[in-house]
């Protein structure tokens, strides 16, 4: 185990999300309520509230469609009914479209949202 004392000061961990399309990805995260700070033709920075990740346009589909990401939420019912709402399927034109929540064998409740490129979102209910 480390010492948590020499570990140098950490201020961000922001992992790179793949987009096949920048500018439908930055619209969909932006749709979804983040706030997203284009920093090039390449590469935005999608934020919400503290937690942000880079938007990197990279076309590989193995790689995405095997991308995942949980999104742990205090209120999984009020995120489910504003994805709804968005009816993101329709807009995107997402063959897997988002599934309503659901508990897990492993105990937590979640709603899947894959995006554009076929990234995985994992929203999940926190644990009471």
């Amino acid at each position: 185990m480390s010492d948590l004392a020499s570990q140098p000061d950490v201020v961000s961990l922001r992992p790179f999300v793949p987009a096949k399309d920048l500018a439908v990805s930055m619209q969909f995260y932006g749709d979804l309520g983040f706030t997203i700070h284009p920093l090039g033709p390449e590469l935005a920075i999608a934020e919400l509230g503290p937690f942000s990740f880079f938007l990197q346009k990279y076309d590989v589909p193995s790689f995405a469609e095997n991308y995942m990401l949980q999104l742990m939420v205090n209120d999984l019912d009020a995120w489910w009914k504003r994805i709804e709402a968005l009816d993101l399927g329709a807009k995107y034109g997402l063959t897997w479209k988002p599934r309503p929540p659901e508990v897990q064998p492993w105990g937590l409740t979640v709603a899947y949202v894959a995006d554009p490129t076929g990234v995985l979102w994992h929203i999940a209910q926190k644990p009471s």
